[in-house]
């Protein structure tokens, strides 16, 4: 797994920065106000920060912008970052000048004078998130190098608000690495195998082999591998740091390690990218190494379909009719409308055996969702007001695009088959809400659900505010946020 940039946070010593080799960063705000450490290097630059900042350049800054001293007179560093921030800029506008500074640290040591600045926590979140690369299959890679040291007028309560930010970028790298991985090394068995690993952070690891599930009579989802050579797998990841007796929250991932369409054979242009389609099983194995790391006051059940979708001679058939774990019929119409496959019978099974108090499922499920919503905002479908609100109210928080859509009859009217209880779509209109009002037919009545479409936020091909492109990490945060607003025991 790739290793957070060792972050320390150290007392305020101004003496430090003549001799630190590497980068120094400062903070200066909008009005151009130096701090001491601000101070001590104008002195040492004889003046050239303070024509910096007095500079049209600086000037132009939006509040979380950086822009850089190269090679300065009198200091030992090779730059000196200045990042603008303001006392009232909020967590996202701290967390962007930290990420500015990750951008341009490349493999040096930084120190950061933050002195008193209150959201420093937030900047060394912003550094953690954005200094992050997938190098893994690139020979000859070099190492990731470098420490960053935040020095700050509290270090221990800078540092005790840090840790469980850490713990979120902890479970965002874990989904990062799992959705950037290809095929042919995150196998369905592999993944399987990282997740059990988990044990040893506290939680409670089960994996479900073909011959359990089909005891289950998931047969949803048993057909949608039936093609691969590859095992299908359940994983259920238990954290019980809650109250005992309390029903947990169910978080379900669709885990879909390669996604050719089956028969229904997707085009060959950009099919490579289909490595990403495990990103909702991704998103929930982070969340749950973060809640584990934080030890979280909180019944949490993760729960990921594991399998591979690929056309053989065994493979689903368009025309088939699949019995579902919970009884309803399927005809299936398109094999490359299977991420809902998986879903349901894995949602099905975790309202029956867990019990839930709400479930949210996500999946990289339809291409519909980035046609609507492009790669800004997760679509976002419920059948409970509150729990949609609330969670709308944490991905907002934590700067993690989400907009909800619309469910209604018609749309579930469009499911409906000649020869079986549903079809697996509905057609091309409206085809992130018709995929969500399949997962629903699978919602018990008593259970508040949201289902995430995540196909245009899991991975992207430009970065993001702090992450380089491709995985992104989405949802770690935003769901973290939720648990610990909503679920947590006081």
């Amino acid at each position: 797994m790739t290793h957070l940039t060792p972050i320390s946070f150290d007392a305020t010593d101004i003496d430090q920065i003549a001799e630190h080799a590497g980068r120094v960063a400062v903070i200066v705000d909008a009005e151009g106000k130096l701090d001491p450490g601000a101070r001590r290097v104008n002195k040492l630059t004889k003046g050239a920060l303070k024509r910096l900042v007095e500079g049209v350049a600086f000037g132009k800054l939006k509040a979380g912008g950086h822009i850089s001293l190269s090679y300065p007179t009198g200091m030992a560093a090779d730059a000196v970052d200045v990042i603008r921030l303001s006392r009232g800029d909020d967590v996202t506008t701290a967390r962007a000048g930290g990420a500015a500074l990750a951008r341009v640290r490349g493999g040096a040591d930084i120190l950061v004078m933050a002195g008193g600045f209150r959201r420093s926590a937030q900047i060394a979140y912003g550094i953690a998130m954005r200094d992050y690369g997938f190098d893994d299959h690139k020979t000859g890679a070099a190492e990731r190098k470098g420490t960053v040291s935040i020095m700050v007028s509290k270090p221990d309560e800078v540092a005790a608000a840090a840790v469980p930010l850490m713990a979120v970028a902890e479970g965002a790298f874990m989904t990062r690495d799992l959705t950037n991985e290809p095929a042919n090394v995150l196998t369905t068995t592999e993944f399987a195998d990282r997740l059990k690993e988990m044990e040893k952070l506290g939680l409670k690891v089960e994996v479900l082999d073909e011959e359990a599930l089909t005891k289950l009579g998931m047969n949803t989802l048993l057909c949608v591998g039936q093609g691969s050579d590859s095992p299908s797998y359940v994983v259920a990841m238990r954290w019980d740091g809650g109250k005992k007796g309390d029903a947990p929250l169910a978080l379900v991932g669709k885990g879909v390690v390669f996604d050719t369409g089956g028969i229904s054979l997707k085009p060959g242009a950009g099919m490579e990218g289909m490595t990403m389609d495990m990103g909702g099983a991704a998103v929930v194995s982070g969340v749950m190494r973060t809640l584990a790391l934080r030890k979280a006051k909180a019944n949490v059940v993760g729960i990921v379909g594991i399998v591979e979708n690929m056309p053989s001679g065994n493979a689903v058939r368009p025309g088939d009719v699949i019995h579902s774990m919970k009884g309803d019929t399927v005809e299936i119409i398109n094999t490359d409308a299977e991420g809902r496959l998986v879903l349901c019978d894995v949602m099905w099974h975790t309202q029956e055996k867990y019990k839930p108090a709400a479930m949210i499922d996500l999946a990289t499920l339809t291409g519909a969702i980035i046609v609507g919503l492009g790669h800004e905002n997760a679509g976002v479908f419920s059948n409970d007001d509150a729990l949609c609100k609330a969670f709308l109210k944490s991905a907002a928080s934590e700067g993690e695009g989400a907009w909800r859509m619309p469910l209604g009859q018609a749309y579930d009217d469009m499911l409906k088959s000649r020869i079986a209880d549903m079809k697996n779509i509905g057609g091309r209109a409206a085809g992130s809400v018709t995929a969500a009002q399949f997962l629903k037919r699978f919602v018990k009545d008593e259970t508040p659900w949201i289902h995430l479409d995540i196909a245009g936020v899991a991975s992207v091909k430009s970065e993001t505010a702090l992450a380089p492109k491709g995985a992104t990490g989405w949802g770690v945060a935003s769901l973290n946020r939720l648990v610990a607003d909503m679920f947590e025991a006081e």
